[in-house]
């Protein structure tokens, strides 16, 4: 989705944003190695030869190719979010389970309504774990995310004051974080720091959703997962 970093052999999608229109820059994708783009309206000023794969929507063509890239690998889904620690949780687990079979992480800190469904896409079919980072700055965004991913594990690292300009208080932030457990199975296993303050507000949201195995880590005595020395 960003010109300048397209290499030989990707297939460039044309998101129209607020600022920048990728239509714009078509021309320079397949100048840095595209094999196609993917557009919503006609580009101008490029050779007849080009493969352009016309949409109704790119951005919701995005999402389909990511919807389809997850329902293809049979992957177990592990969902990150949290006020703080993500992407360096999210490169921890890619560490750890890329060790026992092929894994794949959303890169750096993508993690938004663009970023998800982008790193979903790039799912190769044989992946077996997949990590993707979750972020938010406004109440609503998680859900769709979650939806989008299906996660088999959800795992909250914190709720702290985080884009406070946008909600109350924390337990609007929380309650945001917890829209992560909105598309996942009721066979999945949520994860929750026990040392947090929201730890339980959280637990009760994901068994509103029909989650029942939440797993806790922390420094507290009922942790399942305890720290015992730092």
């Amino acid at each position: 989705i960003d010109s300048r970093v397209v290499e030989s052999g990707d297939l460039f999608v044309a998101i129209e944003g607020p600022r920048f229109d990728g239509h714009d820059f078509i021309a320079e994708a397949f100048s840095r190695g595209a094999v196609a783009a993917m557009a919503h309206r006609q580009p101008i000023g490029l050779p007849g030869n080009v493969p352009i794969i016309m949409v109704n929507n790119t951005m919701a063509a995005l999402r389909g190719l990511a919807r389809a890239a997850r329902e293809r690998a049979q992957a177990r889904v592990i969902a990150v979010t949290g006020s703080v620690g993500k992407t360096g949780t999210k490169e921890a687990l890619k560490w750890v389970l890329g060790q026992q079979a092929p894994s794949c992480a959303s890169e750096s800190s993508y993690n938004n309504h663009l970023g998800l469904p982008l790193s979903l896409a790039r799912m190769p079919k044989k992946t077996a774990f997949g990590i993707f980072e979750m972020g938010m700055n406004h109440a609503g965004e998680i859900e769709p995310l979650s939806r989008l991913a299906s996660p088999h594990v959800a795992l909250i690292t914190s709720v702290e004051v985080a884009h406070s300009a946008y909600f109350a208080n924390l337990d609007e932030i929380a309650d945001a974080k917890a829209e992560v457990f909105t598309g996942m199975p009721r066979d999945g296993i949520v994860v929750l720091n026990r040392d947090n303050p929201y730890f339980h507000r959280l637990a009760a949201a994901a068994r509103r959703t029909g989650v029942k195995t939440i797993l806790a880590f922390g420094a507290d005595s009922e942790a399942t997962v305890r720290l015992l020395e730092s």
